[in-house]
């Protein structure tokens, strides 16, 4: 096949519309039975929803915001807008209130989008102080005759005839909002160049193609998400289930039978902790022919030949064990992406052990978003890969350190068409993220992210800057590596390491109650009725002091956390101490446990942490 080039998101429209139209799209499941949308058919229906939003007035220039997770209608409307000339500015259904109401005002939305008459209640309470904002869309449930409240399917029916404007590579496609870790969201412009150009230097080096079926998750509200499904795997006319839930991803995985998973680390370390587990109640025999598998996979990796006994432990491995943990993925997994932060290596490791090939990338809404990837026939795990072709990256070794390995580490700096257009109505923000120091007449975007490159030119990850503190001892630690591990640990549902200033590293640790009734039933440990006292018992407490030092055995001694508080309570986008792509707000979470913090240096820690993290 020739190689695919895109200037625009309507090229992209164009070619997968006429090149694919009988082939499945996307796939929901309805009445307990998948029903899928061809190509020709979803052709038809952003047809006439663009012709819909024309006679609403919708032109070139205008935002049109949606909030709804993944979903038909979410994709209709975006190539209907793109093909307007008018900017998706896309929101969480799981966002704040006062999120949504800050970005539909900020990027001036003509209209709104939502997903249910629960999401549309809650938006009448901001709409009167938004005088752009002309029209709602309901994609389900009843408008009530409401005047500028539009049906989805009535506003579909309706729509007629209307030219494309021809999208040009400079026009904005997409107003992608930071989540905000430090402060309010901010609005990332990304023109159908930036966009199309990763879509097209994608697929240049990564095998995708229309026999490929994907079960969609990811938010396409994340660019991550929706730039490749949403966008490489359209144009590379693949097709895509969209999940039900994060609940049903397992359920679903059986019954879409996917060839490719794209994925965030928090699913992969879903599968790695479910197969550890299963594994953990398997006699000593199958435990030890997994371990030997796994090292011969390993030595394979590495480029080395396997002895004849290695073979056929690996071969005996697939046929008992790793074949039948594929088939609960559906049994034509093949490979899996991995982005929108760091994978565990023991993590990626395991499940390339199992049969299913690792892909780790990086990126950013900021470059649209890809910026390196492992490809096959160039890949290292534990790297995030080769820059992309088209796109140059530069370590500026002015903010980093020589590491103890003699590595010149520092902020990964991008450079190429995918780098964003800067960040909307925040001049003084976007030249603080451009360079120009590093190559001569091209400016480069500062990600904030630490790292370096090997002699390879594979890029390593290493922590964000601004997470980056000193210890009281002038050591530098980056938390984020650690907390991913321990994150492994079946009794840890989710963790933050602190020592800023500090003599030593402390954690606060949500307690995965779960996984710790079972460790109580298999040692015959007695728990006590509520959560609260069973994470006061000593020998609880002791046992999770083990599970912190098991995993973070490969960290640095300084590095690892001394004392603890177990919290009851997790880290959520509800209680505002996650990012809807689930990220850590540290700010929020030093707010709410700050004296508990301070406890654990005094070696004063309250009589039950459990308690703290619930008042």
């Amino acid at each position: 096949m020739a190689a695919l080039h895109f200037e625009t998101l309507t090229d992209i429209f164009h070619h997968a519309t006429s090149s694919y139209g009988e082939r499945e799209l996307f796939g929901t499941k309805r009445g307990g039975a998948w029903h899928w949308m061809t190509y020709r058919e979803f052709g038809q229906e952003v047809d006439r929803m663009r012709g819909a939003l024309a006679g609403l007035g919708v032109g070139r220039g205008d935002a049109i915001a949606v909030i709804a997770d993944n979903r038909v209608e979410w994709a209709v409307l975006a190539y209907a807008s793109f093909g307007l000339g008018a900017a998706l500015v896309p929101m969480y259904e799981a966002q704040s209130e006062k999120d949504w109401e800050f970005i539909a005002e900020d990027c001036g939305a003509r209209v709104l989008a939502v997903a249910n008459t629960a999401i549309l209640g809650k938006v009448k309470r901001f709409l009167a102080g938004m005088p752009a904002l002309e029209d709602i869309v309901l994609f389900d449930g009843d408008a009530g005759g409401e005047a500028h409240v539009h049906e989805y399917k009535e506003l579909a029916a309706a729509g007629g005839k209307h030219e494309e404007i021809a999208a040009s590579a400079a026009d904005t496609a997409c107003i992608i909002y930071t989540s905000g870790t430090t402060g309010i969201p901010k609005g990332v412009v990304l023109s159908h160049g930036n966009i199309a150009s990763n879509v097209t230097s994608g697929l240049s080096v990564f095998p995708i193609t229309k026999d490929d079926r994907s079960l969609s998750f990811l938010p396409w509200a994340h660019s991550f998400g929706q730039v490749s499904e949403l966008h490489c795997l359209v144009a590379a006319g693949a097709s895509m289930g969209l999940c039900e839930s994060v609940n049903k991803i397992i359920d679903n995985l059986a019954e879409v039978r996917p060839t490719i998973l794209v994925s965030v680390p928090r699913i992969f370390n879903r599968i790695y902790g479910a197969v550890q587990k299963q594994m953990s109640e398997k006699p000593q025999v199958v435990r030890s022919l997994v371990s030997a598998a796994q090292r011969a996979v390993a030595k394979q990796r590495d480029g080395k030949a396997l002895s004849f006994g290695e073979g056929l432990i690996l071969s005996l491995a697939n046929r008992l064990v790793f074949s039948k943990v594929r088939a609960r993925f559906g049994g034509r997994l093949r490979y899996a992406i991995s982005g929108g932060a760091a994978i565990s290596r023991d993590v990626a490791e395991f499940i390339d052990g199992l049969g299913i090939t690792v892909y780790e990338g990086y990126g950013l809404t900021e470059t649209s978003p890809g910026v390196t990837m492992n490809i096959p026939g160039a890949r290292k795990i534990g790297s995030v890969g080769k820059p992309l072709p088209g796109v140059t990256v530069k370590i500026d070794t002015a903010s980093g350190r020589r590491t103890e390995q003699g590595r010149d580490e520092g902020e990964i700096v991008v450079y190429g068409p995918n780098v964003m257009q800067g960040y909307h109505h925040r001049d003084e923000e976007t030249a603080a993220v451009f360079t120009k120091d590093l190559v001569p007449g091209k400016v480069g975007f500062r990600t904030g992210d630490m790292g370096y490159l090997d002699a390879d030119g594979f890029l390593y990850i290493t922590g964000r800057i601004k997470e980056q503190y000193k210890l009281e001892n002038g050591k530098y630690v980056v938390p984020t590596p650690l907390e991913e591990d321990l994150k492994l640990s079946p009794l840890i549902a989710n963790v933050m390491v602190y020592g800023d200033n500090r003599p030593y590293n402390v954690a606060l640790v949500v307690a995965n109650m779960e996984g710790v009734r079972a460790w109580a039933e298999a040692e015959g440990v007695s728990l006590p009725a509520t959560t609260e006292a069973a994470l006061e018992l000593p020998k609880v407490r002791e046992q999770f002091a083990r599970e912190i030092k098991k995993y973070s055995e490969k960290f640095k001694g300084f590095e690892s956390v001394q004392d603890f508080a177990l919290l009851e309570g997790d880290f959520t986008t509800e209680n505002g101490m996650l990012t809807p792509s689930l990220k850590l707000k540290r700010r929020a979470v030093l707010e709410k446990y700050g004296p508990l913090l301070d406890g654990l240096y005094k070696k004063a820690r309250p009589k039950s942490a459990a308690a703290v993290s619930a008042a």
